[in-house]
């Protein structure tokens, strides 16, 4: 599997993460308007914010060599349904190439041993074909579980105001994955 570092938000990756995000396929993807770098160090403060509050993991996806790759974020943690919401994108010159189960290996492990949580919900636009295939790839997950949790699916909904899918990924799930690429390592 590809190796990934995740490491807090800092202003000195804000131009970087502007870069990435102001790329078509990403901005359109992700729903952004037109921004500036004065956007992006806004959104990195507040993401901060929010952390220091305790309602985000927000993360800087970095490579072998240190360079930024992507964010990936745990949001809305709620601590007594002890369950969040997932959030990543990979800049599109790093896509094809393992970073997003990687980083999403990296961040589970964070919501599950860290600040453990039961469930972790992916969601994704419908009109999102490419996210959706990108969370179809991933083996620990549990897919189109918007009638098993139809308050989380009609949250999503409301915040994207527009139609969505959504899966889960469970913390059973995920430590089976581990063990069985442990096996697999040794």
């Amino acid at each position: 599997m590809k190796k990934v570092k995740l490491v807090a938000h800092k202003e000195e990756f804000c131009e970087e993460i502007f870069r990435l995000s102001s790329m078509p396929a990403i901005k359109d993807a992700l729903g952004l308007p037109d921004g500036t770098l004065d956007d992006t160090i806004h959104f990195s403060r507040l993401v901060r914010e929010e952390e220091k509050a305790g309602t985000r993991i927000a993360r800087v996806i970095l490579n072998e060599h240190n360079q930024l790759v992507g964010l990936t974020d745990l949001m809305f943690i709620d601590h007594a349904k002890r369950s969040c919401h997932i959030g990543t994108w990979i800049g599109q010159e790093y896509w094809g190439q393992g970073f997003n189960e990687a980083s999403k290996v990296e961040i589970l492990k964070i919501a599950f041993e860290d600040l453990g949580l039961s469930r972790v919900f992916a969601g994704a636009r419908t009109v999102n074909i490419r996210s959706q295939k990108a969370q179809e790839k991933l083996p620990f997950i549990s897919l189109h579980v918007e009638g098993e949790f139809p308050e989380e699916h009609q949250a999503l909904e409301n915040k994207e105001k527009q139609p969505c899918v959504l899966h889960v990924f469970r913390k059973e799930d995920f430590q089976a994955y581990l063990a069985s690429i442990d096996i697999q390592e040794e």
